[in-house]
């Protein structure tokens, strides 16, 4: 690939645009640069950042999982009751994450071993986790959680001499973790064959259902944990906690490149994508546009996403096919 080429990728125009967005921000909106607002916009979105993650390694392989914001309100759910039931939060941390873990396991079961679409298992665990957040914590609200616990999560508690709180430092050590795991090992490689074409990565030796099921299973162990800190950061367990958030995870994933069908896409453009809605989330906030109007932004954004790198190939096709008639011709 030349030079030319690679600085005309989708993921590389992401990230210009990010940047185009944030030095707009700087000259256009007053306390935009201030510490503060930036270690608020940033960990306004961890929670999504943090889901973003595995659901980028999970389309890369052709698959999806549209339960994660419903896993993070089961997590707070539980997390709340578990908590007014008077458990030690030592110990509700690690069963809720076990939570995560045994739905990530339902998920990959009904798609590995059942055979069942992603799209369509995870539109159901959707509902059902969902509900047995309802069923567990109903409409109550469980608040003051402990503050050793809670003082990590919120904006104001942020790495000395910087803006980034402690979520997004969480968030930027396990984004080069997986970045290094899916464009510098073997596993990555395989989750790319996957997505590509599954059936061909089954037949070059690739454990196709085990690393399905591996990827469902770290995606509902990070969306418990995103619950746990969404849950200490707005110091509030609901049972509705997180509702929207998977539009929020998709619409970030395809906007920075990942490819809907699989076998495309990189971890930066991912990244991008997340950063790019936090920061137009938090820009259009400060110059109070209404919430309605950030949720059609955030939908167009999703629209031109899939829609600009499909009408970029088919042109890239149509002229690629008239340069091939004309030299035939000549």
């Amino acid at each position: 690939m030349s030079p030319l080429r690679g600085a005309l990728r989708w993921d590389t125009a992401v990230g210009v645009l990010l940047v185009a967005v944030f030095v707009t921000g700087l000259g256009t909106t007053d306390g935009f640069a201030s510490r503060d607002n930036l270690a608020f916009a940033f960990n306004d979105i961890a929670e999504v950042a943090l889901m973003a993650l595995p659901m980028t390694l999970l389309v890369v392989a052709g698959q999806v999982d549209l339960s994660v914001a419903s896993m993070l309100g089961l997590s707070s759910a539980l997390t709340g009751q578990l908590w007014d039931s008077g458990w030690a939060f030592e110990t509700i941390v690690p069963v809720v994450l076990l939570v995560g873990v045994a739905g990530g396991l339902l998920n990959g079961w009904l798609v590995t071993k059942v055979g069942l679409p992603s799209l369509a298992v995870t539109i159901g665990t959707l509902a059902l986790y969902r509900g047995l957040a309802s069923v567990v914590l109903g409409s109550n609200a469980i608040t003051d959680f402990p503050e050793t616990y809670a003082k990590w999560a919120v904006d104001t508690t942020t790495i000395p001499g910087t803006f980034i709180t402690y979520p997004v430092a969480l968030f930027i050590v396990l984004a080069v973790v997986a970045a290094v795991v899916l464009h510098a090992t073997g596993l990555g490689r395989s989750l790319f064959a996957i997505g590509a074409q599954e059936d061909a990565a089954y037949f070059a030796g690739i454990r196709v259902k085990r690393i399905k099921l591996l990827l469902f299973v770290v995606t509902g162990l990070v969306s418990a944990f995103a619950g746990v800190v969404f849950t200490l950061r707005y110091g509030s367990a609901r049972a509705d906690n997180g509702s929207g958030f998977e539009m929020l995870v998709i619409a970030s994933v395809l906007l920075g490149g990942i490819d809907f069908d699989g076998g495309k896409g990189t971890l930066f453009g991912a990244v991008a994508g997340v950063l790019l809605i936090g920061i137009l989330k938090n820009l259009l906030t400060l110059n109070d546009v209404a919430n309605e109007v950030q949720v059609i932004v955030t939908g167009l954004l999703l629209v031109a996403s899939v829609l600009t790198p499909r009408l970029i190939s088919t042109v890239s096709e149509w002229r690629h096919r008239r340069a091939a008639a004309a030299t035939s011709s000549g």
